[in-house]
């Protein structure tokens, strides 16, 4: 009998791929092609499957549910939409749960209405920007005065909030010069640094970031994080090899054995294997038509989350890091390895690099976790190191 697994967490797009800018990398807005005819207004969830989504997602049976809303940009939803959800996770939390809401966003939009809102329901916001204003706005259509603003409203009202910054071809050169601004000008020590891979077949898309510069980049960031902010700023991709080296398992899906856990649900209730495989074939059906679970539970959905181990190449396999790196998200395997085979992970080199580079440094860092060592200790450790 195949196991049931609740332990899913949908990314909730309720308004498909509708966004009020035009990034140069994004490879959702052109999920509209899903839809055909339909006009941007089209692209909203209704009523009825808000509701019917939130009853199935309330009665998973764990005792924390965390809503994912996601887009486009969810905020051109307006703000009744989100107190509607908000009243509807009341109305279906019968049994008590603790209810989390993250959202992410451009930052456009925010206002005070936005920000009092986020605050007194203590959502979780992730704010995109790609850095200073020359990097930042080379791929995100100058937008980066709003953003700041954005970010300066959710801090007046002490939302929580943390930073998204892509890693293109061009701000992967700037790591220190990032980590400064972030340091200083974001107000939060909570940042995720998301590799920008798109292509087409074997064609890799200029804006993607290039395998050894991404390496490099987290290199030198670590470098300077090890030695300064231990304990002080979360890195997830640092928290996640760390966690490693607690003997925790991943708390990030692209480095996972399997995957298969996150899969993500368009505005009209359409359910898909995951936000990266928006596509018809791994379309599971449709909410309104068969519950969730039974689609998270399908031999389709499994058979998607085993491949990503069962169709790692051989090299991988004897790859001294591959404990860590488990051949990164299926998405990005794309490329052959040096022998020829098919599947490996275009950024595999800046994996190696990275993953090798702190290996010996987190294996000291958990140590000295488990005795009770003190972080400011370990960073002079390795400020004497040098």
């Amino acid at each position: 009998m195949n196991q049931t697994n609740n332990q899913y967490i949908t990314v909730n797009k309720p308004i498909g791929p509708v966004c009020n800018i035009n990034c140069r990398y994004c490879f959702y807005l052109k999920k509209q092609e899903l839809y055909p005819g339909r006009k941007v207004s089209d692209f909203r969830m209704s009523d009825a499957v808000l509701e019917e989504y939130i009853r199935q997602y309330m009665d998973k049976p764990e005792p924390q549910v965390t809503f994912v809303w996601q887009g486009g940009e969810p905020t051109m939803l307006g703000l009744d939409f989100f107190r509607k959800a908000v009243g509807l996770q009341n109305k279906y939390n019968t049994k008590g749960k603790n209810i989390i809401n993250t959202l992410q966003t451009n930052g456009i939009k925010l206002n005070n209405e936005w920000a009092l809102f986020f605050k007194e329901n203590h959502f979780l916001i992730g704010v995109s920007l790609d850095g200073p204003a020359h990097l930042h706005n080379k791929y995100r259509q100058n937008t980066f005065d709003a953003v700041m603003g954005g970010i300066q409203i959710l801090k007046e009202y002490d939302v929580d909030y943390n930073i998204l910054c892509t890693v293109n071809r061009i701000n992967a050169d700037y790591p220190l010069e990032l980590y400064e601004f972030f340091k200083q000008q974001s107000g939060t020590n909570f940042w995720q640094f998301i590799p920008i891979v798109e292509h087409s077949g074997s064609k890799v898309y200029d804006h993607s970031v290039l395998p050894e510069q991404y390496g490099k980049f987290l290199v030198e960031m670590f470098d300077y994080w090890v030695r300064h902010d231990i304990g002080k700023i979360s890195i997830q991709i640092f928290d996640v090899v760390f966690n490693h080296f607690m003997g925790l398992p991943p708390t990030l899906c692209i480095f996972a054995e399997t995957c298969g856990n996150a899969p993500a649900l368009e505005h009209n209730g359409d359910f898909y294997s995951c936000d990266h495989y928006v596509e018809t074939e791994y379309f599971l059906g449709n909410i309104m038509d068969q519950p969730m679970q039974l689609m998270v539970d399908s031999d389709q959905q499994r058979t998607f989350g085993i491949n990503k181990k069962a169709t790692l190449p051989d090299y991988c396999h004897r790859c001294s890091v591959k404990s860590l790196c488990n051949g990164g998200c299926p998405k990005n395997r794309f490329t052959k390895t040096p022998d020829g085979e098919p599947g490996l992970n275009y950024l595999c080199a800046g994996y190696k690099r990275f993953f090798t580079y702190v290996t010996p440094y987190m294996e000291y860092l958990a140590q000295q976790y488990r005795i009770g060592g003190l972080f400011e200790m370990v960073m002079q450790h390795f400020r004497n190191a040098n």
